[in-house]
């Protein structure tokens, strides 16, 4: 992830959970807070209801993935927590990439506007 850095910490977690808005749908709940920095930060969180390791690590995976390849119209200087829900773990990438754009667009932290379906 080029313009991105990675939330680690539990009090930076914490953080973003306390002060950030958050919007949800089917698969995904995203909060968002502003860092003042010029680089996005980016924690995605898969807890075990979702399912055992291997179906965490798939999920996690497809999330990061998914904003890898949009990261450039995300804005910058944002904090984006992605929680995955339990549905995340039966679907595809296709469903988590509209997913995610669609909680983009709702949080307005995209820079163009993006057509999918």
């Amino acid at each position: 992830m080029n313009f991105s850095e990675s939330l680690k910490k539990n009090h930076q977690f914490q953080f973003v959970y306390k002060n950030g808005r958050s919007y949800a749908n089917k698969y995904l709940v995203m909060y968002v807070k502003e860092n003042g920095a010029e680089r996005n930060r980016i924690g995605i969180s898969v807890s075990k209801k979702v399912g055992n390791s291997v179906v965490r690590h798939r999920v996690k995976r497809l999330v990061r993935e998914s904003y890898r390849l949009h990261e450039a119209v995300f804005n910058s200087g944002l904090d984006i927590v992605i929680v995955a829900r339990t549905a995340a773990a039966s679907v595809g990438y296709e469903e988590i990439e509209k997913a995610l754009l669609h909680l983009a667009k709702l949080h307005h932290v995209i820079k163009v506007f993006f057509y999918f379906d």
